[in-house]
């Protein structure tokens, strides 16, 4: 998770449209936002996702 995902994160939040833990209706918000990088990273890691929403905290970065 970067910077510019957690931004996208924060206005959806912000909006009020949906409550966070509705994946679906969280995806399909940023989708119709053009924030095509978070429905990616919602898609490939829901766990890191979840936890931000729940911690405010970023998971560590993944090593390769």
């Amino acid at each position: 998770m970067n910077e510019k995902i957690k931004g996208q994160i924060l206005q959806i939040r912000a909006s009020g449209k949906s409550n966070m833990f509705n994946i679906p209706a969280v995806q399909r918000l940023a989708f119709e936002s053009g924030y095509y990088e978070l429905v990616n990273f919602i898609e490939e890691d829901k766990t890191s996702y979840i936890n931000f929403i729940l911690t405010g905290k970023f998971p560590a970065p993944k090593s390769e």
